[in-house]
């Protein structure tokens, strides 16, 4: 069964390489009858890339080694994904492909930054390749009345929690838009522990990247905003519930809820 995958792994790998060179040849001058082609290469050439990255982590245009991917957990923040459907926070029109490897273009070890455990660590980039908004807005007098609750789970494996919001289409319009965060924060888990809870939940990531993205902010700072304390309750319930384990820390906790009493999601 491996060698099998490894052929089909190889046999794809090489399909796209010979795609990428016919997208380039077409590229360089098309006529009508060639641009029919060019167009169905290009989409083949889309899914090969896809297909390579959800199950290893290489790019199969280059072979390179791939230090970061999109985790299946954050699948629903790629409007791709039929996991996008109904989600009500960020989504990226940006392919899952394109985006790996924008960020793997950009990835630098020593550009990462402690997160709230010793297995979580953020990556901040320029956001200059998405249209995606800011989605924390402060609460004033003259938005609190927007503000909505609901219990919700990110995926139907999780314990729903009690959680706050402004609803997008009351504080945001086609006229008044919310403005493009500068930033993009990754959040990543290490291998080990995507495993780990995986193992839990009876999912499987299909690759042995050492990192992987479990979700992605868009904001206007390159550093970390606190963590919402309901997260932080979340995270400290057991791998089962959909958390991480990571008890509770008071101090990182208190520090969040000064800046959440008064700040909000955009959802």
């Amino acid at each position: 069964e491996k060698a099998d995958k490894s052929i089909i792994s190889t046999m794809k790998q090489a399909l796209a390489t010979a795609c990428t060179t016919l997208f380039t040849i077409l590229r360089s001058g098309t006529n009508n009858r060639d641009s029919v082609v060019f167009s169905r290469l290009v989409g083949l050439r889309s899914r090969l890339i896809l297909s390579r990255m959800s199950s290893g982590t290489t790019d199969s245009t280059t072979g390179n080694q791939y230090d970061v991917v999109v985790d299946p957990f954050c699948f629903r923040q790629f409007e791709e994904s039929e996991k996008a459907k109904g989600y009500s926070g960020t989504v990226f029109k940006t392919s899952i492909a394109k985006f790996e490897a924008i960020v793997n273009s950009r990835y630098d070890a020593s550009l990462l930054k402690e997160g709230y455990a010793p297995f979580c660590k953020h990556l901040f980039i320029e956001n200059d390749f998405t249209d995606a908004q800011v989605n924390v807005l402060e609460i004033t007098l003259e938005n609190e009345h927007l503000l909505r609750t609901s219990y919700e789970a990110r995926n139907e494996k999780e314990l729903p929690v009690l959680t706050r919001f402004f609803p997008r289409d009351l504080v945001s319009s086609v006229k008044n838009p919310l403005p493009v965060g500068k930033y993009l924060d990754l959040i990543l888990y290490s291998r080990d522990q995507i495993n780990k809870e995986n193992a839990a939940m009876g999912n499987d990531s299909n690759s042995d990247a050492p990192w992987g993205i479990v979700s992605i902010k868009s904001q206007d700072v390159d550093y970390e905003l606190p963590m919402q304390p309901i997260t932080s309750m979340r995270n400290a319930l057991g791998e089962e519930h959909g958390g991480s384990g990571v008890p509770i820390d008071r101090n990182a906790y208190m520090t969040a809820y000064n800046y959440w009493k008064n700040h909000a999601v955009v959802s």
